[in-house]
């Protein structure tokens, strides 16, 4: 099997993103049978082949792709493919669901952290401290310390888990707050459609967004 068969085969069975050293030790063995021995040589002719492999994937024949998310690579579908693998995931049970003020509470979390409950509070205009709980029991903020202030309030940011579901690689990769909002407003609207009869729509935060990642994060987690 080829080095670039073996990388491809690694990434697709990897549920988390998979880090260049973590796939380096997995077929040095392979690459020291080419006649590679240093260390630094059989990293570098990993890091060549699996630069080939997202290349590869890069091209139009592909409906998916090889990105780097949160410090690893894995697998995800093309921007250009996200409407149709969206529909398909709307004919799922989403196995998680964040109300709209959880969505809202994250966004200001990911974009003014690290931050605090009323600072939070301040900037949506109502009371935040009921969501937090739910965002740090779904692993997507963490604490972070707290404010040197007078009562020393927590401060919270945004955790590993948040990049993998939203298929960032960094948070520098968020869009405008403005943008953001919109999609959100939009995906949740979309959302309520077929569900009007509820008592308490939410808006869906599902594990297909594992298949659909993009940078604008109200499309992984609306999909």
């Amino acid at each position: 099997m080829s080095l670039k068969a073996q990388l491809e085969a690694i990434i697709y069975a990897a549920e988390t993103p998979i880090t260049l050293e973590q796939m380096t030790a997995l077929v040095k063995e392979s690459v020291v049978a080419e006649g590679i021995a240093e260390e630094a040589q059989i990293k570098s002719h990993v890091r060549s082949s699996l630069e080939e492999l997202v290349g590869q994937y890069g091209s139009p024949d592909h409906g998916i792709e090889i990105r780097e998310v949160a410090g690893g690579y894995r697998m995800s579908t093309k921007p250009e493919q996200h409407e149709v693998v969206r529909s398909f995931a709307r004919s799922l049970k989403p196995p998680i669901r964040l109300s709209l003020p959880a969505l809202e509470t994250l966004a200001v979390i990911a974009y003014k952290q690290p931050v605090t409950v009323p600072e939070i509070n301040d900037i949506r205009g109502v009371d935040s401290g009921g969501v937090i709980g739910t965002l740090l029991d779904r692993k997507l903020i963490t604490t972070a310390g707290r404010r040197q202030v007078i009562g020393r309030p927590i401060l919270y940011k945004t955790t590993r888990e948040f990049l993998m579901r939203f298929g960032l690689k960094d948070v520098s990769e968020l869009p405008s707050m403005e943008e953001f909002e919109k999609l959100v407003a939009e995906s949740f609207q979309a959302e309520l459609m077929p569900a009007e009869s509820a008592a308490v729509p939410e808006a869906t935060s599902s594990e297909a967004s594992e298949h659909a990642p993009e940078k604008a994060p109200a499309h992984e987690n609306a999909s």
